[in-house]
């Protein structure tokens, strides 16, 4: 076989034997040591290349960024089970109960900050289904505005700090975890916001679709702090760990531990954190991570010997024949990846995709801190996208047999447009999610050097300074 076609046949095998159904990371581990063995028996490269896999395995658990993700992991899933997202729901369904859609509304925020906890689309739309849909319907609401907002708010686990999508994706184009925060911080507020002015007009202009659940009247004082008690304290370890990791007190690692020290601190103070549900969460934890860890080892070996048939420079000449510039580049990756979307998980796409288009991206000048956030913003949208978005699938496990697929499919439909005009917004002001350009600096040496007179002007400085005669 020409060494120029080994790239193409391994991703095309790699892509029928997932379509086989196999488990992902040892699909990859598998297509990688056999066209290993095949490599090295060809003469593509030497035995010892595939040696520099243990040295790829340590770097995967000395890096940093991952080493945050069971510490997010272990912090979403304790506030899980100590009822958080039921106590915010109840306040906030009281709080907004004698407005139209005031349930729609409470979905949105206590889904926003579960899915800023949990930073998992299924957990957080599984969760939101059986929290807040049964309250909906019973009260009147319209099932496809009902199963439209949950969706909509479950999938927002992909932007929301800290997340772990941002914290995969931050360490697969190697870009510092703590701006990849902070540069998808104000579009993920301003899709919240979208999605909190589309439920309140709709509902304003047709008050039928979420009838209020009595007579109009001012908030009562015990309401207000009923709210300040149930989502003060998850918001404030949001906000704190956040934060942290910000102003530079905290790595990501260290905010983590933070928050899971504060998690356990506010399960106890609600007196809900059982020894049953600790061990649950630290159960859950190591099963994903583990999962986690093994899919980032297949992947890495995979792309060891993907690079070693040169397929990175295959990748380069398949971009190569798309228009030149940076527009038609992003194009094609963004409705790639969309489409990928329907048929992969996100770890699969992280791990396969996302590699082979960095490099990419990075050579064409593309801020990669602006473009890991639309990488982000493109999948939350993909799995939203009826019939296949998975968010839509979650739902449908959960929802009762009253509510048809189709009102399910149908509701999803207006939130999808709002991310689509994101999409479109982050594309025409880049600016909301792109890093600033760094600041020159100069060394004290540099500083020296520069402030101190050079010694050609130092001899013909007399000559200068004598008048003419």
């Amino acid at each position: 076989m020409s060494p120029e076609l080994m790239a193409p046949v391994m991703f095309g095998a790699l892509v029928v034997v997932l379509l086989a159904g196999f488990p992902v990371a040892f699909s990859l581990a598998a297509v990688a040591a056999v066209f290993g063995i095949a490599g090295v028996l060809t003469g593509q490269f030497t035995a010892p290349f595939l040696l520099n896999m243990p040295l790829r395995v340590q770097g995967v658990f000395n890096s940093d960024n991952f080493l945050a993700v069971p510490m997010f992991v272990l912090m979403g899933l304790i506030l899980e089970r100590t009822g958080i997202a039921e106590d915010m729901l109840l306040a906030l369904g009281r709080l907004f109960r004698k407005q139209p859609g005031g349930l729609l509304v409470a979905t949105l925020v206590v889904g926003s900050l579960l899915s800023a906890i949990t930073g998992f689309v299924s957990a957080s739309v599984i969760a939101m289904g059986l929290i807040a849909l049964p309250t909906m319907l019973k009260a009147g609401y319209e099932p496809k505005l009902a199963t439209g907002t949950i969706a909509a708010a479950g999938t927002l686990a992909q932007m929301l700090p800290p997340s772990l999508v941002l914290i995969v994706l931050a360490e697969q184009v190697e870009v510092p975890l703590a701006e990849i925060f902070h540069a998808a911080l104000l579009p993920s507020a301003m899709l919240v916001g979208l999605y909190l002015v589309y439920v309140v007009a709709a509902t304003r202009w047709r008050p039928a679709l979420a009838p209020p659940l009595g007579q109009a009247a001012a908030a009562s004082v015990s309401a207000w702090k009923e709210v300040a008690v149930a989502a003060g304290a998850p918001l404030v370890l949001i906000l704190a760990v956040l934060a942290s990791i910000f102003f530079g007190v905290a790595t990501p690692t260290e905010g983590g531990a933070v928050g899971v020290c504060a998690a356990l601190l506010i399960g106890l103070a609600k007196r809900r954190l059982s020894g049953q549900r600790l061990a649950e969460a630290l159960t859950n934890t190591g099963v994903l991570c583990s999962s986690v860890i093994f899919l980032l080892l297949g992947a890495s070996f995979f792309m060891l010997v993907f690079r070693g048939f040169n397929g990175k420079l295959w990748i380069e000449q398949l971009f190569g024949h798309l228009p030149h510039g940076q527009l038609p580049f992003l194009l094609f990756a963004c409705v790639g990846i969309f489409l990928l979307g329907f048929f992969l998980d996100f770890f699969e796409i992280a791990f396969i995709v996302v590699p082979l288009i960095a490099p990419v991206a990075r050579k064409l000048g593309v801020d990669m801190v602006w473009f890991t956030v639309m990488v982000a913003m493109v999948l939350q949208t993909s799995f939203m996208h009826p019939p296949f978005g998975i968010a839509l699938y979650n739902l449908r496990s959960v929802a009762p047999r009253a509510v048809r697929t189709s009102d399910i499919y149908l509701g999803a439909i207006p939130f999808l447009l709002l991310q689509m005009l994101m999409v479109a917004i982050l594309v025409a002001f880049p600016g909301i999610a792109s890093t600033p350009p760094a600041a020159a600096t100069l060394t004290d040496q540099q500083v020296e050097d520069a402030l101190r007179p050079s010694p050609d002007l130092s001899l013909e400085a007399p000559a200068d300074l004598t008048p003419n005669k």
